[in-house]
């Protein structure tokens, strides 16, 4: 597929506002358009976050992002907010058994906002990183009161 093809996939697969993406606890996410260089680019210097290599290993995987949010067995673990530098249990990382990674950030009552998504290949020791971050804690501001 061209890069133009696979814009229009992510448009009409994720950003269409008349398919919502539920996660498996009933959360809405939205994404939007501009997310696609942020998700599909790497950067040649991490450093500097530069984003400049469209990623075919990240392309070949965008179907994982909604099978990885409505999968309830992912792990949740809460996101770090590398601008506080502190974990934040408003993101939630859901993390599924052949290493990939989905991120949300919360924006009300079962409302996220995607953030991002990507294989850990435990460069810098990602993988131990995210598995030792505490648990993302059910939140009733979040997901509501549970289902008795």
């Amino acid at each position: 597929m061209t890069e133009a093809e696979l814009r229009r996939l992510w448009k009409d697969e994720y950003c269409d506002p008349g398919k919502a993406i539920l996660t498996f606890d009933n959360v809405q996410v939205k994404f939007y358009e501009n997310m696609f260089d942020h998700v599909f680019f790497e950067s040649a210097n991490r450093k500097f976050r530069d984003k400049s290599i469209l990623s075919l290993n990240r392309l070949e995987k965008m179907l994982w992002i909604k099978d990885t949010l409505q999968d309830p067995t992912a792990v949740l673990k809460q996101g770090w907010d590398r601008d506080t530098k502190t974990y934040d249990n408003g993101r939630r990382v859901a993390l599924v058994k052949d290493g990939y990674v989905v991120v949300i950030r919360f924006t009300g009552l079962l409302k996220a906002s995607f953030v991002t998504a990507y294989e850990l290949t435990d460069e810098e020791g990602n993988n131990n990183k995210i598995l030792t971050s505490p648990d993302w804690i059910r939140d009733e501001q979040y997901v509501g009161k549970a289902q008795e």
